[in-house]
């Protein structure tokens, strides 16, 4: 590895941290640098220009929505001014399911577009690979009964995620990718165009 592949993963690993820090803190300004200007946001409960994800990412915060991640193992594929990089992620959601007080926590990976602009690696992409999730009464001995039906509407990588957010009010997208099958080989082929300098549409 020479030193400038070096100091491009450590730019890139810089960002998906910066990410995650500055959101979940409310920094919205820091936030906002770690995307290009045309950056997309995709997610169960949001798809969307980077602005507009702000925007209500800003709204849910100030109106107490409790959504924190956290990072794991990193890995980054870059080829010239762009680069693949994915890194193990958990989503941890709080809300009220059914008048019962829980968490969810939702494993997977961030999967990222990154391009490098006028010597700054930036996201152009994000879209989150949802792997397995579980749901839990926050007070201890709590029960929260679910509806089958709705639970069975969504992929197994994010289903009980999913049905909090329904519960809350979000219009969650039902076709995500997840650890097998054709929506994650999709992306991982938008993944080999990208790197091969084609357009990324969202």
């Amino acid at each position: 590895m020479t030193d400038d592949t070096l100091a491009d993963r450590l730019a890139i690993r810089d960002v998906v941290e910066s990410w995650v820090i500055a959101r979940d803190s409310a920094d919205w300004d820091r936030f906002r640098a770690q995307w290009h200007d045309d950056g997309y946001m995709m997610a169960t409960w949001f798809q969307g220009p980077k602005e507009d994800f702000i925007r209500v990412s800003r709204e849910g915060h100030e109106k107490g929505v409790s959504i924190l991640h956290y990072t794991g193992a990193s890995q980054s594929t870059v080829l010239g001014t762009r680069a693949i990089s994915q890194t193990r992620m958990t989503i941890m959601q709080r809300a009220e399911v059914h008048g019962v007080l829980c968490d969810v926590a939702c494993i997977g990976r961030f999967y990222d577009f990154f391009e490098k602009r006028d010597g700054r690696w930036g996201i152009v992409l994000r879209q989150p690979i949802y792997e397995k999730d579980r749901l839990d009464p926050v007070q201890p001995g709590a029960v929260v009964e679910l509806d089958p039906a709705l639970l069975q509407r969504f992929p197994v990588g994010y289903r009980h995620l999913a049905y909090l957010q329904v519960q809350v009010g979000y219009p969650v997208k039902p076709d995500m990718p997840g650890l097998r099958g054709p929506e994650v080989e999709a992306l991982y082929a938008r993944g080999a165009a990208w790197l091969a300098g084609e357009p990324v549409a969202p």
